[in-house]
C-alpha cells in the first residue's frame, strides 16, 4: 500500500471537519461604542460555524466566550471598553487560537447619536396615529413583489397584501401634520415572508430586516428623520412573544429549547388575567405564556438566556438604528414577565427618557392596572413597563353614546371606568383609544358623525394620551367584508385611481368632510394647549344625559360638557360646577369658534360637546 504523507492526512482532517464553513447571519448587524452596557452578544448563523471559536485583535474589545450551540450557531460575547474608537473588527473564526482562520467577517462599531440617549419618548402632549402601513398608501408600486418573497400584492384579495409601503407613509407625513396628529404607530414593518395574510406584519421572519414589500431598512431610518422635521414622533410595533415559522430558525433551532415546545400543538388559552390571578393553576399559567398564539407563530422560549440577550439587543439596535421615539410592544402579557421586567431595566439603563406602550388586552382596571409599573401588586412583580393601552376604557367609549342613559349605563360608563383610576400608578400614562386593527371601528359601532364626535372629543380631552387610528376621519367601516378584512380597509386615496382621497379631499362625502374637519380642528387645538395635555381632571356625575367635567392647570382651565342627548337642546345650569367655575366669566367653544358671554346657563344642542376654554374677562 502506498503511504501517504502525515501533513496530507491532517489536512484531509481538517477538510472533512470543516468541509465548507460559512457565515449566513451575523445579529445584530453591526453596534455602537458609547453605549452604557459594554457587553454584545452575536449570534453567527452558517455552515459549521459552531464548531469554530471567535478571535479578533481590536483595541478596547475583547471576547469574552464562544459558545457552540449545535453545528451551525456560535454565540460569541464580546467586551467593548468604555474608550473604544468606532472601526471595522476583523473577527476571525478558528477551531483554535494558533490556526489560521477558516473564514473571517468584518464587523462594524459606529459611533453612537450623543444625543440618542437624551430622547424624549411619547407623552401626554402627543396624539398618536395608527397605522397599518399596506393598507394606508402605496408609494412605490415597484416594491409590491419582491424576490423571494411567497405572498405577491393581490388587491382583490381583502386578506391578500395590497401594496402599502414607507414611501406612502413618508409622502402623506404633511396630511397627518394637519391633522393634527404628533406620533405614528405603524404595525410591524418588519419581514414577514409567510405564505398567507403576511400583510400585517406579526409573524417576523427577519427581526433586523425591514420587510422589502415596504421598503429597506434605510428608508424607514429616513421615514424617521423626515416625521421628526415635521414634529412628529415614530413608535416602532415590535413582537417579544412569537415568530414567523418561516424564520431559518425554524429549520435549524439555534438550541433546543429556543422555543417553548409541546408533545402536539398547543395554542394559548389567550386568558391574560391568569397571570395575576392570585388562584391560578400552573396549568393555566403555562399554557397562557407558552402556548402557541397561532400555528404560524412559534413561542418564544424567554427563558432561555440566549433568546432574552437576543431580544434586548434587538430592541436597542433598531432604536439606535432608526432614532425612535418609542416601542408598542404586542401581546404583552402573554411573554415570560420576569424577562420583560428585565428587558425594560436594560432598555432604561439605554434609553432613561424612552417610552414603552404594551398591549395588555384586558377589559378590568384591576387587571390591567397589575401592567403598569407600580409597587402595590400583592406578588411585588413590577413591570416597569410605563405605558398600557386603556382597554377598559376603550369598552366603555363604544357603549356610552349609543345606549340610552342610566344608573349604569351611557355616559355613566366613562364615569365609572374613570372613577377606577385609583388602581393605577399613573393614569396619566394610559394610552386612550376606541378602535385598533383588532377591534371592529369606531363608525360602525357609534353609529353616526354625532356619536363620532363626542368620542373622539371624549378622548382628545379626558386624562391620558388620545390614539386614532387611520381611517377613523375617513368614517370607514366594514361595508361588506367580513373579519379583519373589515377593520383594515384600505385608506381612501392611497393607491392611484382611486375615486375618494382623504389625502387630498377629492369626492369626499358632506359627512367625511366634517369628520375630517372636526378631528383637525380638534386636535390641532390639543396640540398646543397644555391645560387639556397636563392639567388636572375633575369630572361630576352624569346625570340626565348631561356629562361635566374640567381639566385645570394653575389659573387655566378646560370645561367640557357632552350632551348625549338624542333630541333635546340642554340648557345646562351650572351652579353644581361653581367649585371649578369660580373666577371664570367666559369662555371660548374651541370648535365652533363662538363666544359663551354667560357660564350661568350654557345651552348645548343633543348629541353634541362643547369644549370651552375658560376666560376670567
Amino acid at each position: 500500500m502506498k503511504k501517504i504523507p502525515l501533513l496530507i492526512i491532517c489536512l484531509l482532517i481538517i477538510s472533512t471537519a470543516f468541509p465548507q464553513v460559512s457565515i449566513d447571519h451575523m445579529e445584530p448587524p453591526n453596534w455602537w461604542t458609547g453605549m452604557k452596557d459594554n457587553s454584545l452578544q452575536l449570534m453567527v448563523h452558517g455552515k459549521d460555524i459552531g464548531k469554530t471559536k471567535a478571535f479578533l485583535e481590536y483595541k478596547g474589545v475583547k471576547v469574552k466566550k464562544s459558545t457552540g450551540t449545535g453545528t451551525d450557531y456560535l454565540f460569541v460575547d464580546l467586551e467593548i471598553g468604555n474608550s473604544t474608537k468606532p472601526g471595522t473588527i476583523t473577527i476571525n473564526f478558528k477551531e483554535n487560537e494558533k490556526d489560521s482562520a477558516l473564514i473571517t467577517y468584518k464587523y462594524e462599531l459606529k459611533a453612537r447619536d450623543k444625543e440618542s440617549s437624551k430622547r424624549e419618548g411619547f407623552n401626554t402632549s402627543d396624539m398618536m396615529y395608527l397605522i397599518m402601513p399596506d393598507r394606508f398608501a402605496n408609494g412605490d408600486p415597484n416594491n409590491d413583489d419582491m424576490p423571494g418573497m411567497l405572498e405577491k400584492a393581490d388587491r382583490t384579495n381583502p386578506n391578500g397584501r395590497h401594496g402599502g409601503d414607507i414611501k406612502g407613509i413618508a409622502d402623506n407625513l404633511g396630511y397627518l401634520q394637519k391633522l393634527g396628529v404628533t406620533a405614528i404607530w405603524c404595525t410591524p414593518l418588519l419581514e414577514n415572508n409567510m405564505p398567507r395574510a403576511s400583510y400585517h406584519g406579526y409573524a417576523t421572519t427577519d427581526l433586523y430586516k425591514v420587510d422589502p414589500r415596504f421598503g429597506t431598512n434605510d428608508s424607514y431610518r429616513d421615514m424617521v428623520t423626515l416625521a421628526h422635521s415635521r414634529g412628529i414622533k415614530v413608535v416602532m410595533d415590535i413582537v417579544f412573544n412569537h415568530f414567523g415559522t418561516n424564520s431559518y430558525w425554524m429549520k435549524d433551532l439555534p438550541q433546543k429549547d429556543w422555543i417553548n415546545e409541546w408533545p402536539e400543538f398547543t395554542r394559548s388559552n389567550f386568558r391574560g388575567t391568569v397571570i395575576s390571578d392570585p388562584y391560578r393553576s400552573q396549568y393555566d399559567e403555562k399554557k397562557m405564556s407558552n402556548g402557541w398564539f397561532d400555528t404560524s407563530m412559534a413561542d418564544f422560549n424567554q427563558k432561555n438566556p440566549y433568546v432574552a440577550r437576543y431580544l434586548i439587543q434587538n430592541s436597542i439596535w433598531w432604536i439606535e438604528f432608526a432614532g425612535l421615539d418609542g416601542l408598542r410592544q404586542d401581546t404583552y402579557p402573554y411573554s415570560d414577565k420576569d424577562f420583560m421586567a428585565e428587558w425594560l431595566k436594560e432598555l432604561r439603563n439605554e434609553y432613561p427618557n424612552l417610552n414603552v406602550v404594551g398591549e395588555a388586552w384586558i377589559n378590568y382596571p384591576t387587571q390591567v392596572s397589575y401592567w403598569m409599573d407600580n409597587k402595590t401588586n400583592k406578588d411585588k412583580y413590577r413591570s416597569n413597563l410605563s405605558h398600557v393601552f386603556d382597554f377598559p376604557l376603550m369598552g366603555a367609549v363604544q357603549k356610552a353614546f349609543t345606549e340610552n342613559e342610566g344608573w349604569d349605563t351611557g355616559l355613566a360608563r366613562l364615569y365609572e371606568i374613570l372613577a377606577q383610576d385609583f388602581l393605577y400608578s399613573d393614569p396619566t400614562k394610559l394610552i386612550t383609544f376606541a378602535d385598533n386593527h383588532d377591534i371592529e371601528r369606531m363608525y360602525p359601532v357609534l353609529k353616526t358623525v354625532d356619536n363620532m364626535k363626542m368620542a373622539l372629543a371624549f378622548l382628545a380631552t379626558t386624562r391620558g394620551l388620545p390614539m386614532i387610528y387611520y381611517g377613523t376621519e375617513a368614517l370607514s367601516d366594514r361595508g361588506s367584508l367580513h373579519g379583519d378584512a373589515g377593520k383594515r380597509k384600505d385608506m381612501p386615496g392611497g393607491w392611484q385611481g382611486d375615486s375618494t382621497n382623504m389625502f387630498t379631499r377629492d369626492n369626499l362625502s358632506a359627512d367625511q368632510k366634517d369628520i375630517l374637519d372636526f378631528t383637525s380642528t380638534l386636535f390641532t387645538w390639543r396640540k398646543s394647549n397644555k391645560t387639556v395635555q397636563e392639567g388636572k381632571l375633575t369630572h361630576y356625575i352624569p346625570e340626565d344625559g348631561i356629562y361635566v367635567y374640567f381639566r385645570t392647570l394653575d389659573k387655566a382651565s378646560v370645561m367640557v360638557i357632552v350632551n348625549n342627548n338624542e333630541k333635546y337642546v340642554k340648557t345646562v345650569a351650572t351652579a353644581r360646577y361653581d367649585e371649578n367655575l369660580k373666577g371664570f366669566k367666559s369662555g371660548k367653544d374651541v370648535i365652533s369658534g363662538s363666544q359663551v358671554k354667560d357660564l350661568s346657563k350654557i345651552e348645548v344642542p343633543a348629541k353634541s360637546v362643547m369644549i370651552i376654554e375658560l376666560s376670567t374677562k
